[in-house]
C-alpha cells in the first residue's frame, strides 16, 4: 500500500467538486459528520453509565468527541514523522490532512451503536436468533443475509449510516478506509480471529458493493475474496478508542463511587510512570482536578506509545504484515490490563449497568418484533389497522424503501432494523411503553 493512494480525498460515488481553499476534503468529512443526524443521536446512548443524571459521565457523544480529539493527535504525530520519511508527499498532503483523516474517523467510530450500548447488539441479534417469530425469517434469507441479522455489529451499522444516501455524507475514501477497522463481511468462512482486524466485522451485505470501492480507490491488499488489510490509519483511529475508554471509563467510574480513589490513582500513576508525583497532584483541591490532571497524563503517555509502535511498524503495516491492536503491544499493555479487570468487576457489572442491559434486552426485541410485522404489513398493503398505525409510526424514508424493496425480505428486514437501531435509550424506552400500553 502507497500513502499517496491512501490519502485519496476522492468520494465515491460524488460528482468531482472543484473544493475550497478554507477546509481540506478531509476537515469537510469532520464537519459532515458533526452536523449529521445519525451524530446527533450520540447525545442520548449509553456510553457505560446508562441515561447519566451526573454532570461528569460520559455519553456516546461526548466519548465521541474526546476519541476524535486523541485520534487527531495521533494522526498528526504520525504524519509529521511520515512525510518526512516520505518527502514526495509534501507537496500534495500536510500533517494536518493526516489529524483531519483520523479526528473524521474517530469522530464516527461508534455511529452505528445501537441503544443499551454493546448489550444493545446482543439484544437486536437475539430477536433473530430465540425470538420465535425471528426465526422464521432464516428459511426466506441466504446464509450471508441471515448472518448479518443474527450478528448485529456497530462497526458494521455505522460504515452503512455513513454510506446511506439519506444523509448525503459522501465522504471521502481516506476517511471511509479509516473508519473501518474490520474490514471483512460477517459471513467470513475462512475468518482468522487471530488477526485483529478479523475479529469483527465491518460491512453488512447491503454494503459490501460500497466497500469494495473504497477499497479499490484506496489500493487497500485483498487477502482473500472476503477480506481485506486495514487502511494504516484505522490502527490509530482504534488506538484513540482504546486509549479513551480505558482513561475516560476508570474515571466515570471513580467520580460515580465505583472505583476508590486510591485504587484509581495507582491503576493512573502505573501509565504516567516517573512524572507521577503525589505531591503536586495533592495540591489540587477537587476530585475533578486530581482525575483530570490524572488523566491528560496518561493519554499523553499512550499517545506517545501508540505513535512510537506505529511509526516502528511502519513498513509492516503498509505491507499488510501487522495486524494487532496498537495498545496490546504498548509499554503499559499490563498496566491497561489491569484497569480493563478492575472495570469489569466494578464498573461494567455494577448494579445500574447491568439493569438498564436488562431493559435493553426486553425493549430491543419487542420493538424489532412488532416493527417487523408492521414493515411487512406495509409492504404487502395489508389493511390491519394496528399494523398500519405502527408503520406510521416508522420515519417517512423508511417506507418509501419498504415500498420500493417490498418483495425483498432481507432489504425490508434491514430498513426495520435501522430505525431501532438508531433510536436513542430514552425514545426506545418511551415508544416500547407506548406501544405495548404502559404508557400513552
Amino acid at each position: 500500500m502507497t500513502w499517496d493512494q491512501l490519502l485519496s480525498s476522492n468520494r465515491p460515488g460524488a460528482k468531482a467538486d472543484s473544493g475550497e481553499s478554507s477546509r481540506s476534503a478531509f476537515e469537510q468529512d469532520y464537519d459532515r459528520i458533526i452536523f449529521s443526524h445519525p451524530f446527533r443521536r450520540l447525545q442520548d446512548k449509553t456510553q457505560v453509565h446508562p441515561l447519566p443524571e451526573h454532570d461528569f459521565v460520559h455519553t456516546r457523544l461526548t466519548h465521541s468527541l474526546e476519541v476524535s480529539s486523541v485520534g487527531r493527535s495521533l494522526g498528526k504525530k504520525v504524519g509529521e514523522v511520515i512525510l518526512q520519511r516520505h518527502p514526495s508527499l509534501n507537496k500534495d498532503f500536510s500533517l494536518f490532512d493526516f489529524g483531519a483523516i483520523v479526528a473524521a474517523a474517530s469522530l464516527a467510530h461508534d455511529l452505528g451503536n445501537p441503544p443499551f450500548g454493546h448489550a444493545g447488539e446482543d439484544a437486536l441479534s437475539d430477536y433473530f436468533v430465540h425470538h420465535p417469530h425471528g426465526k422464521t425469517f432464516q428459511a426466506l434469507l441466504s446464509e450471508s443475509q441471515w448472518i448479518d441479522l443474527i450478528k448485529f455489529e456497530g462497526n458494521a451499522q455505522g460504515f452503512r449510516l455513513l454510506n446511506k444516501a439519506q444523509y448525503g455524507l459522501k465522504l471521502t475514501a481516506a476517511t471511509l478506509g479509516a473508519f473501518t477497522k474490520y474490514p471483512c463481511p460477517a459471513f467470513f468462512p475462512t475468518r482468522d480471529k487471530s488477526k485483529k482486524s478479523q475479529k469483527k466485522f465491518g460491512f453488512f451485505q447491503t454494503e459490501l458493493n460500497s466497500f469494495q470501492i473504497v477499497a479499490e480507490q484506496l489500493g487497500l491488499i485483498q487477502v482473500n475474496s472476503d477480506a481485506w488489510c486495514r487502511h494504516p490509519l484505522a490502527f490509530l483511529v482504534e488506538a484513540a478508542d482504546d486509549i479513551c475508554y480505558s482513561i475516560i471509563d476508570l474515571e466515570d467510574g471513580c467520580r460515580l463511587g465505583l472505583v476508590s480513589f486510591t485504587d484509581t490513582v495507582e491503576m493512573m500513576a502505573a501509565i504516567v510512570g516517573k512524572q507521577f508525583d503525589p505531591k503536586k497532584l495533592s495540591k489540587h483541591i477537587s476530585l475533578n482536578e486530581k482525575l483530570g490532571v490524572l488523566r491528560a497524563m496518561a493519554i499523553g503517555k499512550l499517545v506517545d506509545d501508540c505513535t512510537s509502535i506505529f511509526l516502528d511498524q511502519e513498513q509492516n503495516i503498509l505491507k499488510g504484515k501487522f495486524d494487532r491492536a496498537l495498545t496490546d503491544v504498548s509499554a503499559h499493555q499490563s498496566a491497561l490490563n489491569k484497569i480493563s479487570e478492575i472495570s469489569i468487576e466494578k464498573i461494567y457489572r455494577a448494579r445500574h449497568v447491568v439493569e438498564i442491559e436488562a431493559t435493553g434486552h426486553e425493549v430491543l426485541p419487542g420493538l424489532l418484533h412488532e416493527f417487523c410485522l408492521a414493515g411487512f404489513h406495509w409492504a404487502r398493503k395489508d389493511q390491519s389497522r394496528k399494523y398500519s398505525n405502527l408503520a406510521l409510526l416508522l420515519p417517512e424514508e423508511v417506507r418509501w424503501h419498504i415500498n420500493q424493496d417490498s418483495e425483498n425480505v432481507y432489504a425490508v428486514l434491514r430498513q426495520v432494523v435501522d430505525f431501532v437501531s438508531g433510536l436513542t435509550d430514552r425514545h426506545a424506552i418511551s415508544l416500547y411503553k407506548k406501544i405495548k400500553g404502559f404508557s400513552y
